[in-house]
């Protein structure tokens, strides 16, 4: 691949917080940008040289999408199949439309990982409700039942005690296609993001320890509290990627069960536990998928703290009106990040505090305390 360089211009599927970074990260470096979102208000498309106002199945959208750019990436994990090949077609899209579908359907994303020799949680695919029947006698409960695509933050996940509620859990999930995951007892939860160019190189993230709250992710903390699982997890998204023959940034969610790593999900693109590295690191995830998508060489991913912690402000904090940013702005050591969304509402991820401080706890703990000041009165 020939290196894309400035002033050329880089297309976005998508317009939410992942593809603002993009777009910010791309024109700091000199790129034109162009995003494809049919949100007319949309993050991304805001700070965008120009903004396609469009489905992302419109032909003549993407037809124009791929005209203007030289490379193409996405910033959610279910853009349709037809665009990325509709755009891979006419011009360059990272990563390919054939890894993205992987990573789309929960069947097909376990399958690879067993397939590629990488540890994961005990699975059952259900489809009909013989598959739902057979789990009496062939797994192990409590468990928690998946729907197969478009589940994330917790949303089409349905946990289940026993067989007995299994056919009913299914059901509530309108028979839809599923993965029935054992439920097991975790040390911890970690992530692991990482960039891959077309000719093979690759540049970690530190791992980092992940809270999740409801399905949604809460606060990561870097570097991982246990040295035991970093290089382990390093080494096992190192693995997929080259599986994958991946190009782009790539994020590896991990389960840490006594002394062994079960790989959870793969999100082909930045991910929410990387969003540290805009404050905490000496290339941003952001930049680092300009540099891969367009083949110039990574950064260094590095940390520039001892430690560091970013914890989630979702639309709740919003309830009793507007929080107040004071608290968090006036902490030196701490970075607020806004997404620019229009409508707060329970669940959804407005915007991210970062702390950094001379050790991780320390990032945590005050991270913690400035978001619980923002909406003290």
């Amino acid at each position: 691949m020939k290196p894309v360089t400035p002033p050329a211009t880089l297309g976005i599927l998508g317009g939410g917080q992942l593809g603002r970074y993009f777009v910010v990260a791309a024109r700091a470096m000199g790129y034109g940008t162009v995003v494809l979102e049919p949100d007319p208000n949309a993050p991304a498309g805001r700070v965008a040289d120009e903004h396609i106002v469009a489905a992302f199945d419109d032909e003549a959208a993407l037809r124009h999408l791929a005209s203007r750019c030289a490379v193409v990436t996405i910033e959610f994990e279910n853009p349709p199949a037809s665009a990325m090949e509709l755009l891979g077609k006419h011009t360059l899209i990272h990563p390919a439309a054939a890894v993205v579908a992987i990573a789309q359907d929960r069947r097909t994303e376990k399958a690879f990982l067993r397939d590629a020799g990488v540890p994961v949680a005990p699975f059952l695919v259900i489809e009909t409700d013989e598959h739902a029947g057979s789990a009496v006698t062939h797994f192990d409960f409590p468990a928690i039942l998946k729907t197969a695509r478009m589940g994330y933050d917790g949303k089409g996940q349905i946990v289940v005690a026993s067989a007995d509620e299994l056919l009913a859990a299914w059901h509530r999930l309108a028979r839809q296609p599923c993965v029935l995951e054992q439920r097991l007892p975790l040390d911890s939860e970690v992530s692991v993001v990482l960039a891959r160019s077309a000719n093979g190189a690759t540049a970690a993230y530190p791992t980092v320890h992940n809270t999740h709250i409801d399905g949604i992710l809460d606060c990561t903390v870097v570097p991982h509290r246990s040295t035991g699982a970093t290089e382990p997890a390093i080494e096992l998204a190192m693995l997929i990627a080259e599986s994958l023959d991946y190009v782009g940034v790539l994020a590896v969610e991990m389960f840490v069960v006594g002394d062994r790593l079960l790989v959870n999900e793969l999100a082909p693109r930045p991910h929410n536990s990387g969003h540290w590295t805009l404050d905490a690191a000496r290339t941003s995830q952001f930049e680092q998928q300009v540099r891969a998508v367009c083949g110039v060489g990574l950064g260094d991913t590095s940390p520039t703290a001892a430690g560091a912690a970013m914890v989630n402000l979702l639309g709740d904090l919003w309830s009793d009106g507007e929080p107040d940013w004071s608290v968090a702005l006036a902490d030196p050591d701490a970075s607020l990040h806004l997404y620019g969304k229009t409508a707060a509402r329970p669940g959804r991820k407005m915007g991210h505090i970062t702390v950094t401080a001379a050790n991780p706890a320390e990032a945590e703990r005050r991270a913690r305390a400035l978001r619980a000041g923002l909406t003290a009165r």
